[in-house]
């Protein structure tokens, strides 16, 4: 009796942990599907979600901190574009309102900022690495 009582335990364990396992299969689809999920609505994701968006094409990336934090290390290919220079909003107005930026700054409250900024002046398509580059798990390049 003990064993058919355990037997039960064990399958209905093993079923209830069958999706979970399917979720974690490290097929070609995993990318793809994480590339589809991103929306630039101006929400902040998560590091894997905004690695996906860095990588689709025509996306520029957005670094909001000071130009001494960027030299200090910024993602590969990063503008630099300071949300506490007076300037701002002028290189907010140069931006082509139709792209796509990724921004980020050191945790995700100044890139909060910029968006909100940049969504005012114009440009709609954003999205904003939540924890900002302290969360970020990729490259990191510095100059």
């Amino acid at each position: 009796m003990n064993r058919r009582i355990l037997r039960g335990v064990l399958a209905g364990a093993l079923l209830a942990l069958t999706p979970a396992l399917a979720a974690c299969s490290s097929g070609e689809d995993a990318p793809a599907a994480a590339v589809a999920a991103v929306a630039f609505d101006g929400a902040h994701v998560s590091s894997d979600a905004f690695a996906a968006a860095v990588a689709e094409d025509g996306v520029t990336v957005v670094d909001v901190r000071t130009p001494a934090e960027f030299a200090e290390g910024h993602l590969p290919d990063a503008v630099n574009i300071d949300v506490s220079d007076p300037g701002f909003a002028d290189a907010v107005a140069a931006l082509d309102p139709d792209a796509e930026y990724a921004v980020y700054c050191r945790s995700g409250n100044r890139s909060r900022a910029a968006i909100d900024q940049m969504t005012a002046g114009g440009v709609a398509h954003t999205v904003g690495l939540e924890g900002g580059i302290g969360a970020w798990g990729g490259e990191v390049v510095t100059g």
